[in-house]
């Protein structure tokens, strides 16, 4: 099928309601679960010698189950396209930092959808669509929203002491400390916003953050009993893996108590390819995240509803991707768009009762561009039911060599000039605009006070953990912003984020407490695990921020750990630029943390 039959197809779902009209009480509840950097084979039910997951086992014996089913190489533009319905590269997610992760607020979410046809939304986990005002959970169709940094611990947005256990939270968007481990607090949230239910049918979007990096527990002997069969690494990360494995029964329980379980869509899936795990075992794939074959992209998919009567226990082995799922949920709920959106995707609601017919054919595409210049064919497949081209030089027959151990592109040049073809017009579509910077609105009552920091820049290798921070990575960067009203703006600027409350000249004490664990043993702040000293101190004596035309120099004076800069600011764009210099005014490095908010009373 071509790209714009595929698109007429696409627009005609939008404007289709499904068999449930808006307002049927029998509408069913959604739960959609995520798991980070799990592999397809990092599931005991997919063949893992080691790995114990009976809850994801069960589910996966209860579903619909995708084996040919595709999302991003990386975790930002797979939740992008799931969110959108489009390619993420469309829909300007490219990358997991530099802004190229958040999701442009013209983009109608899935959330938009569900609350829009009288859902309660609620979204439990890592977001990693944006962190500032437009782009936040709450400011994308969600009712309720619990997370950590957008990026995930030890991201620059993320509470700077965070590490898993006992730590602070986003609240819908304020600072909150809740003790545990955190994916049991995501799922606990969850489990508590399915039973606090009101009249409306719910949708639920849980996302674990694990097993991705860094694999701490509160527990050791968790992994410890892996530690005879795999190296520690992946003990830790297997850990992660059945931690959630064991939230995911509590939650199929607490749906069952609640007598939600037989009209609840239940989804399972995973946002990129195989990590740690694929050392030990890969599903026959080559690859792994990050990478355009298989085992970078080819992920699980579990679909669980008793009352809509799909089949379940069979396999789907119909290309499809991640886009199509919210096409699919469109269908089955009924739900009405907040406005009208031509989707990259398809619904596959047909396949859920018939698994084995094939819908259309189609080429889908899948791509890894963290370039700041997109290039056409750079890390990209091509991918139809039996044909992968990689990177224009590679072809690969899956129907015989599912491993994909033989390029065979010499002989079926007509095969690959009919995906080159396709391709053109693939790129076509998503790269007007792809590199556009993010602003983020400044000043608006929604979002009081905004929270700029260096993961944002637009440059590359900028530091984008507190690691390198900590180290004083030597970067300038700058933020775009709005100022969403007239008047005067207060900006901190800050070496290190209030929490820390550490002089700009000088180096944080923290203390030493140890409440997680990974391979290599674990101090309170996690991501200096085996570590010494991990903080540099800069010799800063004067601050300097750029907003604008504006320019403002403040010399330190002493212990400061924030400098005050107020500007008057009009209902238009800025750049903002903050410096950290020296004592003859050189750059030593870039304010990684800056604070602004409208003052009270301006205007």
């Amino acid at each position: 099928m071509t790209e714009i039959s595929n698109a007429l197809l696409a627009l005609v779902l939008t404007m289709t309601i499904g068999h449930y009209a808006q307002g049927d009480v029998d509408r069913p509840d959604v739960v959609l679960i995520m798991t980070d950097d799990q592999g397809y084979g990092d599931l005991a039910c997919h063949g893992n010698p080691v790995i114990k997951t009976p809850h994801l086992d069960q589910l996966y014996l209860d579903s619909v189950r995708f084996t040919n089913f595709h999302v991003d190489p990386t975790c930002s533009p797979t939740r992008g396209a799931l969110m959108s319905g489009k390619y993420s590269h469309r829909a300007k997610v490219w990358h997991t930092i530099a802004g190229g992760n958040h999701l442009r607020a013209s983009e109608m979410t899935m959330a938009d959808a569900f609350r829009a046809s009288g859902y309660r939304t609620g979204m439990f986990g890592k977001w990693h669509l944006g962190s500032n005002y437009p782009y936040r959970p709450m400011d994308r169709g969600f009712d309720e929203w619990l997370g950590h940094g957008d990026g995930g611990t030890g991201t620059t947005d993320d509470y700077f002491t965070n590490d898993r256990v006992d730590d602070v939270y986003l609240h819908n968007g304020e600072r909150e400390f809740r003790k545990g481990y955190a994916p049991d607090v995501f799922s606990g949230a969850a489990i508590d916003f399915i039973k606090n239910r009101t009249q409306q049918p719910f949708f639920v979007y849980l996302n674990t953050y694990i097993p991705h990096s860094p694999h701490t527990v509160p527990d050791r002997t968790w992994a410890e009993k892996h530690e005879k069969r795999v190296d520690k690494g992946v003990a830790y990360f297997f850990a992660g893996i059945e931690r959630v494995d064991h939230n995911i029964g509590l939650l199929r329980q607490a749906l069952a108590q609640e007598g939600l379980a037989e009209n609840t869509i239940l989804i399972f899936m995973t946002d990129n390819g195989g990590t740690a795990g694929v050392r030990l075992f890969n599903a026959g794939m080559r690859g792994h995240k990050g990478t355009v074959y298989e085992g970078g992209h080819r992920v699980p998919l579990f679909i669980h509803w008793p009352a809509g009567k799909i089949r379940h226990g069979s396999d789907v082995g119909d290309l499809t991707a991640h886009f199509d799922i919210l096409p699919t949920l469109i269908d089955l709920c009924g739900l009405t768009p907040s406005r009208e959106v031509t989707f990259d995707g398809r619904s596959f609601k047909r396949q859920l009762y018939e698994p084995r017919t094939a819908l259309a054919e189609r080429t889908l595409f899948v791509e890894k561009q963290r370039n700041y210049e997109p290039q056409a064919w750079q890390n990209t497949a091509a991918m139809t039911s039996r044909w992968r081209l990689v990177n224009a030089k590679e072809l690969y027959d899956l129907s015989t060599d599912p491993g994909q151990t033989e390029n065979v592109i010499d002989g079926h040049p007509d095969v690959v000039a009919r995906l080159k073809e396709a391709f053109h017009a693939y790129w076509k579509r998503v790269t007007p605009g792809d590199r556009d910077r993010v602003k983020f609105i400044v000043g608006h009552t929604a979002d009081p006070e905004t929270f700029l920091q260096s993961m944002d820049w637009y440059l590359p290798n900028l530091p984008w953990n507190h690691a390198q921070v900590s180290a004083g990575a030597p970067q300038v960067g700058e933020w775009l912003i709005t100022a969403a009203k007239k008047g005067h703006y207060r900006f901190g600027v800050r070496r290190w984020p209030r929490e820390v409350d550490a002089p700009i000249s000088g180096v944080p004490s923290l203390n030493n407490e140890i409440n997680a664990w990974d391979a290599q043993g674990a101090k309170h702040h996690v991501i200096y695990a085996g570590e010494e000293s991990p903080y540099k101190a800069l010799p800063v004596a004067h601050v300097r921020l750029q907003v604008g035309d504006y320019v403002g120099e403040e010399a330190l004076s002493g212990e400061e750990t924030e400098i005050i800069f107020e500007i008057p600011l009009d209902e238009s764009d800025y750049s903002v630029r903050a410096e950290l210099l020296d004592v003859q005014k050189k750059p030593i490095a870039g304010a990684y943390y800056v604070y602004c908010k409208r003052m009270n009373g301006s205007g």
